[in-house]
């Protein structure tokens, strides 16, 4: 009797373990809203689904209460759609790196990437010692491997960041990152040269990604960005600007006009997919964007 009770303890706490180390999949925005104990019945909901919103969680009681949690005003106030499949392409990515295994990227004829959406890391994995960068060099790169960039159908995958320490006071320091992939040769986080403010830098980071995709003849780009004062500014914004002499629907001066100028010279013959991240919400190539900002700002002024 004894022994069989034993018998019974062990079953009950390996049965414990189990759903100790389960996860819970919580989707706040996709085809059906709710908490999926696996990545594909949540794939399922929001795969291809625009603005989609899910994240990966231990319990199931955070999970469900990021479910419940309605989006800021911030986040929701002049929100556009924007079109495209959602979800962090780089994710697996992250996953190989901290495991010890180099990515490999199928390259099939006419380079066609695989449209997979990946599932989210865990919160607490650390991918920071996985991801370099480098800094910016007067003299270009030469031209990168095709398969060391992550894709989205057949555009190549991008995250951008800006930051501003002090922003709006006379001792602000701003910079810029741009995230292509774990220890990827683009990646970089550099000072903002001239005025020092938040909503320069994240202009500007996009400026930057723009440029070094250009630069590797890259002509169509999945950008994801956080702020989406530079996402509607211009896919929206700019072009009534234009029309209006660079001024507000209320007769101002546009505050930026220089910046998106820049921004929409470099946009010219590309093919951009705007996308929205929330900022510090956990995917991986948004933190470490903001990472090589935050180290950018660092730096001395050009």
């Amino acid at each position: 009797m004894t022994r069989l009770l034993g018998v019974v303890h062990r079953v009950a706490l390996a049965f414990v373990g189990c759903r100790s180390l389960a996860m819970f999949y919580a989707v706040r925005r996709g085809r059906k809203a709710g908490v999926f104990l696996t990545w594909d019945e949540c794939r399922a909901q929001v795969d291809r689904f625009p603005a989609a919103r899910f994240k990966k969680f231990a319990t199931e009681e955070e999970a469900w209460a990021f479910v419940r949690r309605s989006e800021s005003p911030s986040d929701s106030e002049g929100r556009v759609t924007i079109a495209g499949p959602p979800g962090n392409p780089l994710e697996e990515d992250f996953r190989d790196c901290l495991s010890g295994q180099k990515t490999k990227h199928v390259e099939e004829p006419q380079v066609k990437a695989s449209k997979r959406l990946r599932e989210p890391l865990d919160e607490d994995e650390d991918a920071e010692a996985c991801a370099k960068h480098v800094r910016q060099s007067a003299e270009p790169l030469p031209p990168v491997s095709k398969d060391t960039f992550s894709y989205m159908g057949d555009s190549v995958v991008v995250y951008t960041d800006g930051c501003c320490s002090s922003n709006g006071r006379k001792r602000a320091r701003a910079g810029i990152g741009v995230y292509w992939g774990p220890g990827h040769p683009l990646n970089v986080g550099i000072r903002l040269p001239g005025r020092q403010t938040n909503q320069r830098a994240e202009i500007h980071a996009a400026c930057k990604a723009i440029e070094q995709a250009k630069a590797q003849d890259i002509t169509k780009l999945v950008l994801y960005t956080d702020s989406m004062f530079t996402i509607n500014g211009i896919t929206t914004w700019v072009k009534g600007w234009k029309q209006n002499g660079w001024r507000t629907s209320t007769g101002k001066e546009v505050t930026n006009k220089e910046d998106f100028a820049e921004l929409e010279r470099l946009a010219r013959g590309m093919d951009i997919q705007w996308m929205h991240v929330p900022g510090h919400s956990g995917f991986r190539g948004n933190e470490e964007a903001d990472r090589l900002a935050r180290e950018g700002a660092k730096q001395p002024a050009d």
